[in-house]
């Protein structure tokens, strides 16, 4: 993921200074609609993992968004 946020920043920088062209946009765009993939996947696996204990000691794991 390292790679993939570096070559974010490079483009976000270089769009700042002498602007990017079509193709580079394209690039970006796609860069970080995959980030924000792996973003969410290894945030939904976090709160898979996440659980609470409540005042009677009893662990209770975080509910899915509708449940």
């Amino acid at each position: 993921m390292s790679a993939l946020t570096d070559r974010i920043n490079e483009l976000s920088r270089k769009s700042k200074t002498v602007g990017l062209t079509e193709e580079e946009k394209a690039e970006q765009a796609r860069l970080r609609d995959e980030f924000r993939a792996i973003f969410r996947r290894n945030f939904g696996l976090q709160l898979e993992n996440t659980t609470f204990v409540d005042e009677k000691g009893n662990v209770i794991k975080v509910p899915k968004k509708g449940e």
